[in-house]
């Protein structure tokens, strides 16, 4: 004999009203969870540049398909390697790297504007990389390749229609800080290089201009030209290198929003001669951060195993400091900056 076991009204009435109440709850809880952020696209290109070799670069923006494992240099990431551009009208951020850096030196950051909508664009300076060291001090040159870059990424990048030519940031560290407030509008005086140099004859811009005495001799008696972008609308400006040099009239034309950051302990340019000396002297007060404990090199991404074996010194952090740590805070600052003077 077999039996078939019916629910009695009631019952079968609370079992309906109990699984469309599940399905409710799981619909407001997947309309509550975050959706997960966008992948990072990346594409690695060559720039040319008529007054020398080209130029390499790196590109990071958002884009919608599926990360995998890859490698930039020596840092493993999770990225999708040359993939469509997700959304359109974004915000440019262009890149200019400390002394004898290289266009990744900062990928984190750049990964994280562009998970936040961003295209970044990173270069490696002509003769002032990890490589080559034989234009170093030719400052001039950066502020030119810093503006090649961004005519290339509004005329020449093969997703250039997906970029507001409005909505065009910088960020720099060190000699890149310096290059991203002179292509704003800066105008250093390198007259005060020599009495600088004098006082701190073992300060690191000093010992790095020796190596070179014929063109800092000549930055110090002619004008150089500085290439001055007006499109760059807003400024990250990292432990800037040489910003004793601009003086207050010097950053009279700089007359964008500032994000400025010094390190407590900046071993490299140490206070008060770089970044309180761009504190004091902008037009209007930037937003300025002290990073407690940290030295020059913190401000690079955190270091893996690979750029730890090649390059250590640039990876020594102080007790009680997290390079990495640091980064998620600063990243995130960073953006929310960008976000504040250069999104709708």
């Amino acid at each position: 004999m077999t039996f078939t076991l019916r629910p009695r009204p009631l019952q079968a009435a609370a079992a309906g009203w109990i699984a469309a109440l599940a399905l409710i709850l799981a619909g407001a809880a997947a309309a509550q969870a975050p959706a997960p952020p966008p992948a990072v696209g990346y594409q690695q290109l060559e720039v040319a540049d008529t007054q020398g070799p080209p130029v390499e670069v790196g590109v990071w923006y958002p884009t919608a398909a599926p990360a995998r494992p890859d490698m930039i240099g020596l840092f493993p990431v999770a990225m999708a390697r040359n993939a469509p551009v997700e959304g359109h009208r974004l915000a440019l951020i262009v890149m200019s790297h400390g002394n004898g850096g290289v266009f990744n030196g900062h990928h984190d950051t750049a990964e994280a504007l562009a998970r936040a909508g961003y295209v970044v664009a990173a270069l490696t300076h002509t003769g002032d990389n990890y490589r080559d060291q034989s234009r170093a001090i030719d400052l001039p040159n950066r502020t030119r390749q810093l503006r090649l870059l961004t005519d290339f990424m509004l005329t020449g990048w093969r997703d250039r229609g997906v970029v507001d030519p409005q909505r065009i940031g910088a960020f720099g560290f060190s000699a890149g800080g310096f290059t991203v407030l002179a292509a704003a509008g800066g105008e250093p005086d390198f007259a005060t290089v020599r009495p600088h140099c004098a006082a701190r004859p073992g300060a690191y811009d000093c010992r790095l201009l020796l190596r070179s005495p014929a063109l800092a001799a000549a930055l110090e008696q002619a004008k150089p030209h500085w290439t001055h972008d007006p499109r760059l609308k807003a400024l990250v400006v990292a432990a800037p290198a040489l910003g004793f040099a601009f003086g207050r009239e010097g950053l009279t034309h700089v007359q964008v929003p500032v994000q400025l950051w010094k390190a407590e302990a900046d071993q490299v340019l140490p206070a008060p001669d770089y970044a309180d000396a761009v504190r004091r002297d902008l037009p209007a007060s930037p937003e300025f951060h002290i990073v407690p404990n940290a030295q020059h090199f913190d401000f690079l991404s955190p270091c893996s195993p690979g750029f730890q074996k090649v390059a250590p010194m640039l990876c020594v952090e102080r007790a009680g400091f997290s390079r990495e740590a640091f980064h998620e805070a600063f990243n995130a600052s960073v953006v929310a900056f960008f976000d504040h003077h250069l999104k709708p």
